[in-house]
C-alpha cells in the first residue's frame, strides 16, 4: 500500500512532464501527419483568424487610450444594472465580445478590471458571457464556407448571442448578488490621454500589442491542430468515437463533438461535412460547439486573464450553460417552417 501511495504521489507531481514527453514522442512518431496538420493550422490562422481579428485588436487597443469606457459606463449603467446586475462599464467588453470574437472580450474585461472600474468578482463573472465567436466567423466561416448557407450562419449567430445574454442574466441575478461589491464608486486608476503629438507612438504600441496577441492565438491554433492530428492518426479518437457512438448513437457526430471540444474550428468542420438525412442535427451540434468554445479557446482566455489573477472557473461554467442554451434556442427556431432545412 505504501508503494502504491508513493507511485500515486509521484505520478501526480510529474504528470505534466510525462504528458509533455509523450507529446514529443508523438511528434516524432507521427511526424508526417503532424507536418500536414501544422501547415493546415498555419493556413487557418493566416487566412481566417488574422484578417478577422487584427483590425478589431488594434481598434480596441486604441480605444483603451480614450475615455470611451467611462462614457459607456455613464450611459448604459441604467441598463446594465437591472438586467445583468453589473456596472455600466461592463457593456464595453460585452459589445466588443459580440462583434469581434475571442479573446477580445477577455482582454477588455482585464482592462477595465486593472483600471479599477469593476470588482474582481464582477470581472470573473463577465468572462463567462463576454467571450464569444465573432459574426465574421459564424456567418462567413461556419455559415457560408462550411454549410453553404448565409441563413444558417445568421441563425447560429442569433442563438449564440441570445445564449450568451441568457448566461449573463443568470449570473447577474443568481450569483452576482452574493459577491456584489458594496462600493460602487469605482475610480479609474490609469488615465490615458491621446493627442496628435503621441498618436504615432500609441498606434505603434497598439499594433505591437495586437500582433503579440495574434501570435499567441496562432500558436494555440497550430498546437491543437497537431494534437487532433495525433489523436486521429494514433486511432485514439476513432476508439473513443466507437465506444461513445455505441452508447449515444452516430459515431461520426461523436468524433466531431470530441474534436470540437478540443479545437473549435476542426470540430465544426467535421460536423458540417457529415452527410445525414436531417441537416438540423448538424446545425444543432454546431450551435452547441460554438457555445462551448473548446479547450483551445479556454486556454487562450486563461493566458489572457492569468496576469490579472482572475479565476477561470465562472468562464467554464458559463460556457457550458451557453452551449445548452444555444442548442435549445436553435432547436426552437428550426421548428419554424421557414427555417426547416430538412425539407
Amino acid at each position: 500500500m505504501r508503494n502504491l501511495k508513493f507511485y500515486c504521489i509521484s505520478l501526480k507531481k510529474n504528470i505534466f512532464p510525462i504528458i509533455f514527453l509523450l507529446f514529443v514522442l508523438c511528434l516524432l512518431i507521427f511526424s508526417s501527419s503532424n507536418l500536414s496538420a501544422t501547415k493546415a493550422g498555419l493556413n487557418l490562422w493566416a487566412n481566417s483568424v488574422v484578417p478577422s481579428l487584427f483590425p478589431f485588436l488594434v481598434a480596441t487597443e486604441l480605444l483603451s487610450y480614450t475615455n470611451i469606457v467611462n462614457y459607456i459606463s455613464r450611459k448604459l449603467d441604467k441598463f446594465m444594472r437591472p438586467i445583468f446586475n453589473m456596472p455600466g462599464c461592463t457593456a464595453y467588453p460585452l459589445i466588443l465580445g459580440m462583434i469581434s470574437g475571442y479573446p477580445i472580450g477577455a482582454k477588455t474585461v482585464c482592462q477595465i478590471y486593472k483600471e479599477g472600474l469593476c470588482s474582481k468578482r464582477e470581472a470573473e463573472l463577465m468572462l463567462a458571457y463576454t467571450n464569444n465567436s465573432g459574426p465574421l466567423f459564424i456567418i462567413g466561416t461556419v455559415g457560408i464556407s462550411m454549410f453553404g448557407s448565409t441563413t444558417i450562419g445568421l441563425i447560429l449567430l442569433f442563438t449564440h448571442i441570445l445564449a450568451s445574454l441568457s448566461v449573463g442574466i443568470i449570473f447577474g441575478k443568481k450569483i452576482g448578488n452574493k459577491y456584489k461589491n458594496l462600493n460602487n464608486d469605482y475610480i479609474k486608476i490609469n488615465t490615458k490621454n491621446i493627442n496628435f503629438t503621441n498618436l504615432g507612438e500609441i498606434l505603434a504600441n497598439s499594433i505591437i500589442n495586437s500582433i503579440r496577441t495574434l501570435l499567441m492565438i496562432g500558436g494555440f491554433v497550430v498546437i491543437f491542430s497537431v494534437i487532433i492530428s495525433i489523436l486521429k492518426t494514433s486511432g485514439i479518437l476513432k476508439a473513443l468515437s466507437t465506444i461513445l457512438g455505441s452508447i449515444f448513437g452516430n459515431e461520426n457526430f461523436i468524433s466531431g463533438i470530441l474534436s470540437g471540444t478540443i479545437e473549435l474550428t476542426n470540430g465544426l468542420n467535421t460536423v458540417c461535412n457529415i452527410h445525414t438525412k436531417y441537416i438540423s442535427t448538424n446545425i444543432l451540434i454546431c450551435a452547441f460547439l460554438l457555445g462551448f468554445g473548446g479547450l483551445s479557446v479556454m486556454l487562450q482566455i486563461l493566458s489572457v486573464v492569468s496576469k490579472a489573477k482572475l479565476s477561470i472557473r465562472p468562464y467554464i461554467i458559463g460556457k457550458f450553460l451557453q452551449a445548452i442554451f444555444a442548442i435549445a434556442y436553435t432547436f426552437v427556431i428550426l421548428q419554424i417552417p421557414m427555417f426547416n432545412f430538412n425539407l
